[in-house]
């Protein structure tokens, strides 16, 4: 063998050696006293309320030394989320935290992982109870909430609401309609008027409605309740685009403390209430550690509190 041949060999080798060790780049460094592996698989990283999420596991985990926290991104796609939860196992995790994009296509593998290890999933509920602990907010009843506070506001004469929903296979975008529009049933005179799927992106939900409004412009609109605050600051950004904010009350969910969150959007009147929908990151870890211990639970539910902001 030539030298130069030698060499080139010698530094391809290097390269692959290289290239293997960039794929799990998170998994080898600070592993010293680490006892447990959490993988984290979460659904996207589009929601500001999801980069919350994360922030809030992160935080919540440092206070154990003894745990290492793993997470993956799906970007709204369920392929991806099932590939990044099967790379984590790859890896050997200890405990999978799932907040699965949509439960259909993710309720088989989570079922398959809640076989081999503990499972939390976080936010948004599967097709079965194949997992060891479910932890968030009653979203049909946070649902319910928004529609009762409609009620009130609309009075016997009612009104028309435009609905903007979030990824139509996601748990939280079923419950969160079912709940408002059985509250809003009872009053007849209340009409639900247009739905909007805008996959709980403030883009999405700006373009979404000010189509709307172009096809609609006789129409009158007295409520949008989106169901996420970004798609409520969308839908207010093309009204007022319009010149029709001030005739319509915006409501959305997430009550986030951020510039573009709904409590400061509450607070500058862009959006009349917001309801706050606690991520829950810091009981999954919680509850991750407790589980790694060997602690069981009979109860596979964890409800969390929500609130109703107003000015």
């Amino acid at each position: 063998m030539r030298e130069g041949q030698g060499i080139t060999i010698f530094l391809s080798m290097i390269v692959v050696v290289l290239m293997i060790f960039a794929m799990f780049p998170r998994v080898s460094a600070d592993t010293a006293g680490v006892e447990y592996l959490i993988g984290m698989s979460q659904c996207n990283l589009g929601e500001p309320w999801r980069i919350k999420m994360n922030n809030d596991l992160t935080s919540a985990a440092e206070k154990y030394p003894n745990i290492k926290l793993i997470f993956t991104d799906a970007a709204q796609n369920n392929d991806k989320q099932i590939k990044d939860i099967r790379k984590l196992m790859k890896l050997g995790i200890d405990l999978l935290i799932v907040s699965p994009n949509e439960s259909e296509p993710l309720t088989p593998v989570i079922s398959e992982i809640n076989k081999q290890i503990p499972v939390i999933i976080l936010d948004r509920k599967i097709d079965n109870d194949d997992y060891t602990l479910f932890i968030g907010a009653d979203n049909y009843d946070i649902g319910a909430s928004a529609g009762d506070y409609v009620k009130n506001l609309l009075g016997k004469t009612g009104g028309n609401i435009v609905e903007i929903a979030g990824l139509p296979g996601s748990r939280p975008t079923v419950e969160r309609s079912e709940g408002f529009r059985q509250s809003v049933s009872t009053n007849t005179n209340i009409k639900i008027i247009e739905y909007i799927a805008a996959n709980w992106l403030r883009d999405e939900a700006e373009d979404g409605f000010r189509e709307y409004l172009l096809n609609n412009p006789e129409q009158r609109i007295d409520v949008v309740y989106a169901h996420n605050d970004p798609m409520a600051l969308g839908a207010y950004k093309a009204a007022k685009g319009m010149g029709l904010e001030e005739n319509i009350v915006f409501i959305g969910i997430d009550g986030l403390t951020t510039e573009e969150g709904g409590i400061n959007l509450v607070k500058k009147g862009i959006i009349n209430i917001t309801f706050i929908y606690p991520t829950g990151g810091e009981e999954a870890i919680e509850y991750a550690v407790r589980l790694l211990q060997g602690e069981k639970f009979e109860n596979k539910q964890l409800t969390l509190e929500h609130r109703q902001i107003d000015r």
